[in-house]
């Protein structure tokens, strides 16, 4: 199924989601981003989203646009903020303040494994996702990186638009599933 076919699944309740994707989806609509970056965010942002139609047809997107390592790190990064945003969300809300003093141990070698532009792709999608996921304390951080690596504000918008729209599909569509 492509990303056109599952646009047209969508109810009339939800026309504006069937613009924003088109949108979003371009380098026209989502400014300061090239069309792999795209393709990368909506790829991490579809796996986040939790709905597989709509990942099988996000990865065909992406695979026309990005190489087979960025489509490799939109994943990886996709997994290791699935991980993340759940610890670092419990450690930014828990009131008791011995939890920020106590390491994660948790193994995130993959945050590591990215130079140079490669780097903010792979922080570009860890933003997006971390949006999905409801992590602050993510989200902080990978702008952060993102800004210092020279990533322009705008940029940056994009791709949380990206997966605000990839992430809405994915409800709506599942809602619709569900209904019959």
């Amino acid at each position: 199924m492509s990303v056109a076919d599952l646009r047209s699944q969508l109810p009339e309740y939800a026309k504006d989601l069937k613009l924003n994707l088109d949108s979003v989806l371009s380098e026209a609509g989502a400014p300061g981003l090239n069309k792999a970056q795209i393709a990368m965010v909506a790829l991490g942002s579809a796996f986040s989203a939790r709905y597989k139609p709509l990942t099988e047809a996000i990865a065909a997107f992406a695979a026309e646009h990005a190489t087979p390592e960025q489509l490799t790190a939109a994943k990886g990064s996709a997994a290791i903020m699935g991980m993340n945003n759940i610890y670092y969300r419990f450690q930014h809300l828990v009131s008791h303040p011995e939890y920020e003093t106590i390491p994660a141990k948790l193994r995130m070698n993959v945050i590591g494994a990215y130079k140079g532009d490669a780097k903010n792709d792979f922080e570009l999608v860890s933003l997006a996702v971390s949006a999905v996921n409801g992590c602050g304390m993510c989200i902080d951080s990978h702008d952060k990186v993102l800004r210092d690596g020279g990533i322009s504000v705008q940029a940056i918008q994009s791709a949380v638009r990206i997966a605000s729209v990839i992430h809405a599909v994915a409800v709506v569509l599942e809602q619709a599933d569900a209904a019959g």
